[in-house]
């Protein structure tokens, strides 16, 4: 098939997604289909190489049968190019509109899930609250104990994210999450081992890769020099736990990922306490890409190497294209 791979976006997470894109690329040439590369600045431009792009309703995109968004955090993985590949009518690798927006929302995600699935306890708590009530604010958030971690709502990364170990702490932590969203969630701190389980599919039958263990190697939590520095964590695959836990977080990713309506693939993590008590953190719709991020390392794991996975992939975005658009509306 002719696909475009779009690259960049406007995030923080800009470059992330260039080291994610140019890996997809080379598995989708692997894999024997036309690659065509749309790079997007952080000034929201789209260009095909020297081209700037201009975008028309019902037309496609460069003549591409199908494209894949390897786009991460605002304005890429939370529904909004989503909903231009929609407007589009062109099939597109991953998550709807719907399902995009609400797993990019940290917040509004736990509030789907809560009495579902079996989570840490949390907070979620808009800018304007937090100017005016203060006090009130700290005493609410005094119940979640310490640590917590404070987080922007709506990005990746672990960008802006911060450990709070004492109460003086939290407020310096809940302004600085706030210069980078004007929702935060404040998490409580779970001492479990932190899983990361592998979601491919569509429909009511997706799959879940073997579960693989977060081990970090000096850092004192899982931060953004942990992901992407060199030996800033080990990836155990499987993770360390009972074939009967192994099977719950299979069970639990696949469960989330049909709930919030996922398509395509997700990454689920996880915290496992006291080796049996399954806890579901969040859900990634676009997780990180290249051949030695988590997401396709479970699946080589579990037997599908990266040029086959990004063919699947592709696959199930037309399947999905064609089931929805066989509908009428």
């Amino acid at each position: 098939m002719k696909v475009a791979v779009l690259a960049g976006g406007r995030s923080s997470e800009h470059p992330v997604s260039l080291n994610s894109a140019a890996a997809v690329r080379d598995g989708l040439a692997a894999a024997g289909h036309e690659v065509v590369p749309v790079t997007i600045a952080r000034d929201g431009e789209w260009r095909h190489g020297d081209e700037l792009l201009s975008l028309r309703p019902g037309g496609g995109l460069l003549g591409a049968d199908v494209v894949f968004p390897v786009l991460h955090g605002p304005f890429g993985e939370d529904g909004t190019v989503q909903g231009l590949l929609e407007l589009l009518d062109v099939p597109y690798v991953g998550a709807g509109v719907l399902a995009s927006s609400l797993c990019m929302d940290k917040v509004v995600f736990k509030d789907v899930l809560a009495g579902v699935v079996p989570q840490v306890p949390y907070l979620g708590l808009r800018e304007s609250r937090w100017h005016g009530e203060r006090d009130a604010v700290l005493d609410e958030l005094a119940a979640l104990g310490l640590p917590v971690f404070v987080k922007p709502a709506r990005l990746g990364s672990s960008v802006g994210i911060a450990k709070v170990t004492s109460a003086d702490e939290l407020g310096p932590a809940l302004d600085g999450a706030f210069a980078h969203d004007s929702l935060v969630i404040v998490e409580g701190f779970s001492p479990g081992m932190e899983v990361e389980c592998s979601v491919l599919g569509f429909g009511a039958a997706p799959e879940a890769s073997v579960p693989g263990e977060i081990v970090l190697k000096g850092a004192d939590w899982y931060d953004y020099e942990a992901k992407y520095s060199d030996g800033g964590m080990e990836l155990v695959v499987p993770a360390r736990l009972p074939e009967a836990v192994l099977d719950e977080v299979r069970r639990l990713a696949i469960d989330t990922f049909v709930r919030v309506g996922c398509s395509g693939l997700a990454r689920v993590d996880f915290f496992v306490e006291d080796g049996e008590r399954v806890l579901v953190n969040e859900l990634n719709t676009m997780p990180g890409f290249t051949q030695t991020s988590v997401y396709p390392k479970l699946w080589e794991a579990s037997g599908l190497p990266f040029p086959q996975l990004c063919d699947r992939l592709l696959a199930l975005a037309v399947e999905r294209f064609e089931a929805e658009r066989s509908v009428a509306f």
